[in-house]
């Protein structure tokens, strides 16, 4: 399978799987393009938070599936935490202190 060249977001690279599965479906891959980079960042932190690989390849099959009913951004997601070019939002600061803290 060919990987071809696509667009990835403002903070994250665009990691191998997601680029295979986002270019190996034309609709997909225009949906994706159509992102703003921070929409598509969104995305690929999304489907790189998470621990456990079965998890991952569900947000990588409801990315596919979300892009392909329109939708631009992961649905109930916080935003990306990774972001050092602006302030965590109140909001966000409200989910993080809730969850449970890593040792």
């Amino acid at each position: 399978m060919t990987v071809t060249a696509i667009s990835g977001g403002t903070v994250h690279t665009l990691p191998l799987d997601i680029r295979k599965t986002v270019s190996s479906n034309k609709a997909v891959l225009a949906a994706w393009e159509d992102l703003t980079p921070l929409a598509r960042n969104e995305w690929i932190c999304w489907v790189i938070s998470v621990k456990k690989q079965e998890t991952r390849e569900g947000h990588i099959k409801g990315l596919v599936s979300r892009l392909k009913e329109g939708k631009r951004r992961p649905c109930c997601w916080i935003g990306c935490i990774h972001r050092k070019d602006k302030a965590i939002s109140p909001s966000v600061k409200a989910v993080l202190a809730r969850q449970p803290k890593k040792v």
